[in-house]
């Protein structure tokens, strides 16, 4: 029987034969489901950003759907809606692509606020309340958006309040000059996409999470992480500080990075290394430091804060 980290191992491989030279990308997205959270990937058009997503479905076992978010998209066309049909004198409700075990929500700043918001209680609580009636989605459900930066146009930047919903937040990147000669010498990802296969089953996937929930968190590692949660609230370099949820992301996130590097207990360098994706999004400037990026602000909290002995 093959191990749990065996087949984490072969979903990594097998990604990566797609996605070229961005294992430690590939390895934060994967640590993201394995928490049991929604990713947001932020980069240029042409980046693999899509492909990333479409090869985790694949080599995860998930059904998967892609949402094309458009400036005219309504929220019908996300979660569906109830048809009447004159052959049975009744409305029939159509499922809407929300369905599914893993969605992509692709250029998801490209919709007005109305429409991404639609996909809030889907994140939070696993449903959709469409017509006073709540519809339970497949279970695992997760969110994979994928936006343009800001500054592109026809950008709708996602509220606080979405942005806090994703798990993670990562960039994906130009490639080293290697991995992209070897995309140019060799064939079309989409031609080696079609060839995965099936590293886990959803029932294996939901075995996995149960082992990261299971890896231990010493005290002292928790001191740690409410010791960055404090600073992020108490310094004037940012305003308002990570939230509860922020540090409850952070563990999961911190179990899941242990889980896939074959340990059954966090270090503090398993923080460290989920620490940009957890709170990069959620960490914000004050007012005499608003020219600073987020990874400033990530590298700040992380010097600013004694690891544990």
């Amino acid at each position: 029987m093959v191990a749990i980290e065996d087949r984490l191992d072969r979903v990594v491989d097998q990604v990566g034969t797609i996605i070229l030279g961005k294992e430690r990308a590939i390895r934060l997205a994967l640590s993201c489901l394995l928490a049991r959270g929604h990713l947001l990937i932020e980069d240029l058009p042409g980046m693999g950003k899509t492909t990333l997503a479409h090869a985790l479905a694949r080599c995860l076992g998930l059904q998967y759907q892609r949402i094309q978010f458009t400036s005219d998209l309504l929220p019908a066309d996300i979660l569906g809606a109830a048809v009447y049909e004159r052959q049975r004198e009744t409305f029939v409700f159509h499922h809407g692509p929300i369905f599914a075990q893993l969605i992509l929500a692709d250029e998801i700043n490209r919709a007005t606020p109305k429409t991404q918001s639609a996909l809030l209680e889907a994140m939070e609580e696993g449903q959709v309340t469409i017509e006073g009636e709540t519809r339970r989605l497949p279970e695992p459900f997760f969110v994979i958006a994928t936006q343009n930066p800001a500054y592109q146009i026809g950008t709708f930047p996602l509220p606080e309040s979405q942005l806090d919903r994703f798990l993670m937040r990562i960039e994906l990147g130009y490639p080293d000059r290697q991995a992209e000669r070897l995309l140019l010498e060799g064939e079309d990802r989409r031609a080696v996409l079609t060839r995965l296969v099936v590293d886990m089953t959803p029932a294996q996937l939901d075995e996995a999470q149960a082992r990261v929930a299971a890896v231990h968190v010493a005290p002292p590692l928790l001191d740690y992480v409410q010791s960055l949660l404090v600073f992020s609230r108490e310094s004037n370099r940012f305003r308002g500080g990570l939230s509860p949820r922020a540090g409850l992301a952070l563990l999961r996130a911190a179990r899941a990075w242990a889980l896939l590097h074959r340990r059954g207990h966090v270090l503090p360098e398993d923080v460290q290394a989920v620490l940009p994706a957890v709170v990069g999004h959620r960490l914000h400037p004050g007012d005499d430091h608003l020219e600073q990026s987020a990874s400033d602000l990530v590298g700040q909290l992380l010097d600013a804060v004694v690891l544990p002995a």
